[in-house]
């Protein structure tokens, strides 16, 4: 992995996990033959530095699902009441 591409990526997706997610699922995409968003500079070059040039060209971007996400953190956090109302019924 080129640590250059890695910087220039992280300035576009500021998220290490969102970054780490995308590049690991286009590496897979391009692995199983999807074509490149970008140019390869060579025939061997490593999926994983294509997939940062896209990210770091601005042609591969991530889009985040914010009601998703309010809605798995309100469900977390009613899993959360329930189990100490629960706990709190054997408590002595």
């Amino acid at each position: 992995m080129n640590s250059e591409l890695l910087k220039k990526a992280h300035e576009k997706i500021s998220s290490t996990p969102v970054l780490i997610n995308l590049i690991s699922k286009r590496e897979r995409e391009l692995i199983n033959g999807a074509k490149p968003l970008v140019k390869p500079q060579s025939l061997d070059e490593d999926k994983c530095d294509i997939a940062l040039r896209e990210v770091a060209e601005g042609k591969l971007i991530a889009e985040i699902d914010f009601d998703s996400i309010a809605k798995a953190e309100d469900a977390k956090t009613k899993w959360n009441q329930k189990r100490v109302n629960v706990n709190s019924l054997f408590a002595d």
